[in-house]
């Protein structure tokens, strides 16, 4: 509880933004819109907007983009602010830039979110805000787990600015080399920051691993 604290504790509370990343194609999946999957019967999109409200999140941006208007519908019960990225398909730069620009401003740390990470909880999520708070240095927290760079990310102010104002990617899994001076890597155990679903076989894989259900979207919501 002491990371709580409030006014002077031993790490005063952060005021945290959020940007929920659901614009993708999901080209590997056969355009499928990702966000949509549905682990045991919930979408995972709501999946994530619950981890973030659990983990303490003041602010949520939700992109769209692909299937705008299935994804609008599945988290209208949500208090987000919803932002569409008309040039998706360019790629996912775009929909992080689009997404930190609809945010109010005045956060402490803002997370860049994936939809398409099916383990993320709010748990994991203040794993990554507690690595933020205690970081030596660096702009932007990524989680690393046994070599391999995971999301959801973490960035300061200074990081925020780079982004909208430079051609920085944070999507980039060569990030932590080429920008050492940017990124602190938080190195973990934690698997969850590294399951994610590009594949059919992705999808597989976890139910096997799982036991648990997940279903695709009806094709009208892929669209």
């Amino acid at each position: 509880m002491g990371c709580l604290l409030k006014q002077g504790g031993i790490h005063s509370r952060l005021r945290v933004g959020a940007v929920l990343l659901a614009a993708g194609e999901g080209r590997r999946m056969g355009g499928v819109a990702k966000a949509l999957i549905r682990l045991q019967g919930v979408p995972l999109i709501s999946r994530q907007l619950v981890a973030l409200s659990g983990a303490g999140v003041d602010e949520v941006v939700v992109v769209t983009g692909h299937a705008r208007h299935a994804v609008e519908e599945q988290v209208r019960s949500y208090v987000v602010t919803l932002a569409h990225n008309e040039a998706h398909a360019a790629g996912q730069q775009g929909s992080v830039r689009v997404g930190l620009a609809a945010l109010s401003g005045g956060f402490d740390a803002v997370i860049i979110m994936l939809a398409d990470q099916p383990l993320i909880g709010a748990g994991d999520l203040i794993e990554l805000i507690g690595a933020f708070k205690k970081r030596p240095a660096g702009h932007v927290v990524v989680p690393v787990v046994n070599g391999l760079r995971g999301n959801p990310v973490v960035l300061d102010d200074v990081a925020l600015a780079q982004i909208l104002a430079s051609d920085t990617n944070l999507g980039c899994r060569h990030l932590v080399e080429r920008q050492p001076e940017l990124v602190h890597a938080y190195e973990t155990a934690n698997a969850r920051f590294i399951t994610d679903l590009d594949t059919m076989d992705d999808l597989r894989q976890l139910a096997q691993r799982t036991g648990w259900q997940l279903e695709l979207p009806a094709l009208e919501a892929a669209q």
